[in-house]
């Protein structure tokens, strides 16, 4: 056995009570019973820590590894790696069984409240709150749920369970969310899987004692022995004091359980070769699937076809039904005829009973007896003729009945088709929006007679034709309106354009003053500065005349009066000039923003006006152009 470490750079190792690492290629540690089974225990591992010189604290004691660095032992505690959850919780098949056995869990425990599957689809947060509690109680009878923040109640317990995936707050308040509510109920049904498990170790609890039998195997099926404890320690003792192979213990166990199941190394090569058989098989299967269509798409395909035809054979079995009545009551009459028909021959064969009485009593003469035969063969002839005749009004009666059967299959075709323009027209019912009280709907009765349809004639050709000629004058209003409108807007447009050409006339002429007040008052500056630089000039000059001879002082006073006046004049004068150009240009601003706001007022009455029009335009409900082009004018008026 190897000992598993990081890769990252760090000197901290991952440690765990029992088997560190889980191989399953070493087909020598896993007995028949413990294949397809977790290993003993829950697998605790601890992240590892960076750095080079951190001390870690074992709980079986300190101690200094060989290697140089310390180790880490925790047992009981998870990792705090977030495993993804491979549960299908998209599946609603799964979900549905999961919510089943939530359902029948509650229900078999006594559950105080009213429970069914209907219910359990979306729950209120109370109710949740309740299942959890009884539920919950199982493993802690004393427990009470807090009256407050019991979103962080609930995810704690869940975690000290040890249930590997997290529960955010959040989804204590929309429990029963369709986004939510899976990963609840099956958070539940793991709870509840606890339950049963932790029953059923109460009532057959394991030992790990020298009297326990070897192999032995409780009914939730982990495997509990001595011979794995003693190797786990062993392992574990080895590991703390440095050792980081195990092959002596490794091969001392594999023979044990080798003895203990009576392994067979020709069995586990036929499991091995039939392991990789079959895998070759689901990845061959699996090629298919992706190859060949999607079956269920093609099946439901199908399923829509045979629902067509059986609704098709559902209505020409209507059709025969309602043919089958007409035919049986055509044949109704015709049986009354047949045993009135039955009665005449009664009673001429009574009759000629009779006659034959009298003439085997009687004694007749030949020309009597001629005169018999005679009227008997016209007799015979006129019901040979009668015969004929019957047989031909019944082949005439069939071909009308046929006649007749297509004449009104064609009519309900056509009333059909009437029908659903009529409601893609809103004509019908009588309550649809376009009908306005009219019936416009045709009940076709064929045994009301041949002018069963001449009364609809009169009640739907008149309102239809008003709805019409309505229609065709909205449209030729709009047609106009919409004409008027486009003329309005390119008026508009006109207006805009020139008002944008004199805006921007007056922004280049603002611009213009703009630079002439600037250069202005740079000369200003320009000429003040000289002047500063000419006192500062005459004040030097001074200090040399002062320093030198007191000659000419008074000439030099005088200069620099006459200078300090010069410089005076120049100062009102650039001062005067500017203020007259600071003057102009406010006055040239404040025509240029009351012209601004004029335009603006202009504008803000034709949008109002054009949004009324717009308004009323659309109230109704006229062509989807027109929409598009005054929100496009809109954007534009609102850019300026």
């Amino acid at each position: 056995m190897r000992r598993s470490s990081s890769i990252a750079g760090s000197s901290g190792r991952q440690s765990m009570m029992a088997l560190r690492v889980q191989d399953n290629n070493k087909m020598g540690l896993q007995t028949p019973q413990m294949k397809d089974r977790g290993t003993f225990g829950k697998l605790s591992m601890s992240k590892p820590t960076p750095g080079t010189s951190e001390r870690k604290v074992s709980f079986f004691g300190k101690r200094t590894s060989g290697a140089g660095g310390s180790r880490n032992s925790q047992y009981g505690v998870f990792g705090t790696e977030k495993i993804k959850d491979p549960r299908p919780l998209h599946d609603k098949t799964f979900i549905q069984q999961c919510i089943k056995q939530l359902c029948e869990f509650l229900v078999e425990n006594g559950y105080a409240h009213n429970v069914s599957m209907k219910s359990l689809q979306s729950p209120s947060v109370k109710d949740f709150l309740k299942i959890f509690t009884f539920i919950y109680g199982f493993l802690c009878p004393s427990y009470e749920l807090p009256d407050s923040k019991f979103e962080e109640e609930i995810p704690r317990v869940f975690k000290e369970l040890g249930y590997p995936f997290p529960l955010s707050k959040s989804s204590m308040y929309t429990v029963g969310a369709p986004h939510t509510w899976p990963q609840i109920v099956t958070a539940l049904v793991w709870l509840i899987d606890c339950v049963k498990l932790y029953a059923a170790m109460r009532e057959n609890a394991p030992s790990f004692d020298d009297g326990q039998s070897w192999g032995g195997e409780t009914d939730d099926g982990i495997v509990h022995n001595k011979l794995f404890m003693d190797y786990s320690v062993k392992c574990y003792e080895l590991f703390m004091k440095g050792r980081d192979t195990f092959e002596e213990l490794d091969a001392e166990v594999q023979s044990k359980l080798k003895d203990l199941f009576n392994i067979d190394e020709f069995q586990i090569e036929g499991l091995a070769a039939d392991n990789k058989r079959l895998h070759e098989e689901i990845a061959r299967l699996e090629k298919e699937k992706e190859s060949e269509p999607d079956r269920r798409v093609s099946l439901r395909n199908l399923k829509s076809s045979l629902q067509a035809d059986v609704q098709k054979y559902q209505a020409y079995l209507a059709n025969l039904e309602s043919h089958i009545a007409i035919l049986d009551q055509k044949m109704e009459g015709v049986n009354e005829e047949v045993e009135t028909a039955e009665m005449e021959v009664e009673a001429m064969k009574q009759e000629n009973a009779r006659l034959q009485h009298i003439f085997d009593n009687q004694k007749y003469s030949v020309a009597d007896i001629e005169r018999i035969n005679h009227e008997r063969n016209e007799l015979q002839q006129t019901i040979n003729k009668l015969t004929k005749e019957v047989e031909a009004e019944e082949h005439q009666l069939w071909n009308e009945e046929l006649k007749y059967a297509r004449n009104k299959e064609a009519i309900e075709m056509q009333l059909a088709e009437y029908h659903k323009l009529a409601r893609k027209l809103k004509l019908i019912p009588v309550s649809a929006e376009n009908s306005k009280g009219h019936d416009f709907e045709i009940q076709f009765n064929p045994e009301a007679g041949p002018n069963c349809l001449v009364k609809y004639r009169t009640q739907i050709k008149a309102p239809l034709m008003e709805i019409i000629n309505q229609t065709e004058e909205e449209i030729r209003k709009a047609t106009q309106r919409k004409m008027t409108l486009e003329d309005t807007l390119e008026q508009v447009n006109v207006m805009v354009v020139d008002k944008k050409s004199s805006v921007k006339m007056l922004k280049e002429e603002a611009e213009k003053l703009d630079d002439l007040y600037h250069q202005k008052l740079k000369e200003a500056e320009e000429e003040e500065q000289k002047c500063a630089n000419e006192l500062e000039l005459l004040e030097k000059h001074k200090q040399l005349l002062e320093s030198g001879v007191n000659e000419g002082l008074s000439e030099a006073t005088n200069e620099l009066h006459d200078l300090q006046r010069q410089y005076q004049v120049v100062m009102q004068t650039t001062t005067e000039e500017t203020r007259k150009a600071g003057d102009n240009l406010n006055r040239l601003l404040e025509v240029i923003a009351t012209h601004v706001v004029s335009i603006e007022k202009y504008l803000d009455e034709q949008n109002a006006k054009i949004d009324r029009d717009y308004e009323e335009f659309m109230s109704e409900d006229l062509l989807s152009t027109l929409t598009r082009i005054l929100d496009s004018y809109k954007k534009k008026a609102e850019t300026l």
